[in-house]
Parts: structure tokens; sequence; C-alpha cells
């Protein structure tokens, strides 16, 4: 049994996807002590600006004619591809920046999607494996706030995972983030409270579930 953990935050000390990520590994390592992690850092060591642009004005020549660059983004994508679908579970730890999805999370799923392996009509490499998304966010955009439909990241983020990679995903997210930090938002300080305690019960709850849960066949 493997274990993949992307993160896409851009802090390591006080990141709270991290934290919240860190739960759900704790519980996958508690019945699967022994098995690798494979890590993607890609909110600190993001893939590179231009490889995306790069595969896709190349993927139309010979792999003699392509650019050292090109070819460079080609086996980036590969090697990325290939940390998917080695593994047998996934963990996905993406914050939500400015409204949307993660520039870097976002860059690098662009690159995974142009591997030959995941293109339409081929069979589907990832599909079934179990998988966590963790999702965290400074303000609250539920049903019923002032914010409400101002989060653009979670509904991309699950159609990609859910629907395209065709994951049996599961999903927590810990609002108010920026409670304690922003004084504007001092007033919901026990509602944070509620909710990171909520949010971290589900992580210890979906981490444990996901290392119960064998790869679909």
């Amino acid at each position: 049994m493997s274990l993949f953990r992307l993160d896409a935050s851009i802090r390591v000390e006080g990141s709270t996807s991290r934290a919240l990520a860190d739960i759900v590994e704790v519980e996958w390592r508690t019945i699967h002590p022994h098995h690798t992690v494979v890590r993607r850092q890609v909110g600190t060591d993001p893939v590179p600006a231009g490889a995306w642009s790069n595969i896709v004005n190349g993927s139309a020549l010979p792999h003699a004619e392509r650019t050292p660059e090109q070819n460079a983004a080609a086996d980036l994508a590969r090697i990325l591809t290939d940390e998917l679908a080695d593994a047998e579970a996934l963990l996905f730890a993406v914050p939500l920046y400015n409204f949307g999805v993660s520039q870097h999370f976002k860059s690098y799923v662009d690159l995974v999607l142009t591997d030959p392996r995941l293109a339409p009509g081929q069979p589907p490499i990832l599909a079934g494996k179990p998988a966590v998304l963790v999702t965290v966010q400074g303000g609250n955009y539920t049903a019923g706030t002032p914010r409400e439909g101002w989060d653009h990241a979670t509904g991309w983020m699950r159609r990609i995972l859910e629907d395209v990679w065709q994951l049996d995903l599961a999903v927590v997210t810990r609002e108010f983030t920026l409670v304690g930090v922003n004084p504007a938002l001092d007033q919901f300080t026990q509602l944070a409270a509620e909710l990171k305690s909520n949010a971290e019960d589900l992580a210890v709850g979906h981490g444990r579930h996901l290392a119960s849960l064998p790869r679909a066949a």
C-alpha cells in the first residue's frame, strides 16, 4: 500500500491545510506504518511556469523535432502521472487563494492532463482510487453566509478529481482559518473553533477510511 500526498500551500510553518492533511496521513499511517508515502510539494516547489505551453506546443511534433524544453515538459508530465498511477491512495491538500484554486495546483493538473494516458478515450487509469481532498478557507462561503458562492475552487477541484480522474473522493473543508489573524473576524472566534474541531474530526474519519479501502480493480 502506498500513499501519494500533494501539498499546494505556499507556507510550511503554520499552514492549516498541511496540518489538516497531517491528520489524514497519521490515520493512514496507523494502519500502514511501514508503507511508502510519495510527496509532491507544488506550493513550495511548483512545476515550471512554461511546462504546460511547452508540452502543448510540442505535442504534435515528432520526438526528434521537439525542443529540449518540450521534451523536458513531457518527461515531467509522465513522472507526475506515474506518481498518481503507482499509488494506492491519494491525498491532496489545497488551500483556497483569492477565492479561486491555487495557481500551483492548477498548473500541476494542467500538466498531468497532457499525459497520453489521461487523454479522452483512454482507459481510466485512476478510476476508483480512494482519495481525500483537504481544503481550507480563510473566510466562510457556505450557504447562507454573506459571501456564499465566493468559493470558486472546490467545485473545480471536485470536477477534476471526481469526474475527470474518476477518483473515489472524500472532502474535508475547514473554514474561517483567518479568525485570530484578521481582527475583523474576531466575532467568529467560537464558531471558528467549532469548525476547526469538526474538520479535524472529519479528517480523522477520512484518514481511517482511506487506509481501509482497497484500490478498485
